[in-house]
């Protein structure tokens, strides 16, 4: 068993069931997929178009691969044809986006609003506001290249395990507000992406569906 096959097992030993494993793949290369996708694994991270353009073709075609990263309007084009689910909607400029460039290819995309938890100014989202706003006001109920399945969202980096457990639980509980105004009768609507490899138990403690975990699995990443 390979170093990455053990690695995925033991983390997989601490996820309960109904917890979906995203494997955070980004910067790392084919070979260590490869290795994760024999020992079981079939969900995969990445956040750069070219590279997920450039690991797809070569990689078992049963992969389902979410986009985790920042995603630039002008990248969608180049990501739509290969990703099951996009974690990172943080406009409503690249929500339009995606759904019309998933629209064209016949393709309907699961696609999550990041919503901004953190007290770090640098990370992305929408403010809970402006998340609410626009679900008022956009018709999205009538799209067909996108389905919103839920939300995400990261904590701040630091070691107060109680301020990490306060942002999830935020993100939870405005979770639960979303659900019972705008998709009450949307079962599709039940997914809360939240934790990664330093902070996933406390985020599952509170509530996560999705957890994306990378460096607990391959190792530091190859930049």
């Amino acid at each position: 068993m390979s170093n990455i096959a053990k690695q995925l097992q033991m983390v997989k030993a601490t996820i309960p069931d109904g917890v979906q494993l995203v494997a955070v793949s980004k910067f790392h290369p084919s070979e260590s997929i490869l290795q994760a996708y024999e020992a079981g694994q079939r969900a995969f991270g990445e956040s750069k178009q070219q590279e997920l353009a450039k690991k797809q073709p070569s990689l078992p075609q049963d992969i389902e691969w979410h986009f985790i990263g920042h995603l630039q309007t002008n990248k969608v084009k180049g990501v739509v044809p290969y990703v099951h689910t996009i974690h990172s909607v943080d406009s409503e400029r690249l929500l339009l986006e995606i759904e019309k460039q998933a629209r064209s290819l016949g393709r309907k995309i699961n696609c999550l609003l990041e919503v901004h938890i953190a007290r770090e100014e640098q990370k992305y989202g929408f403010s809970m506001e402006q998340c609410t706003e626009m679900l008022s006001r956009l018709a999205w109920q009538d799209f067909e290249g996108v389905q919103l399945v839920g939300v995400m969202g990261m904590a701040t980096y630091t070691e107060d395990e109680e301020q990490i457990r306060n942002e999830f639980r935020s993100l939870h509980t405005f979770f639960n507000t979303l659900k019972q105004r705008f998709f009450t009768d949307k079962a599709y609507f039940q997914h809360i992406s939240m934790g990664m490899s330093g902070d996933y138990p406390i985020a599952i403690d509170e509530g996560s569906t999705i957890v994306r975990i990378g460096t607990s699995i391959f190792g530091s990443r190859t930049y």
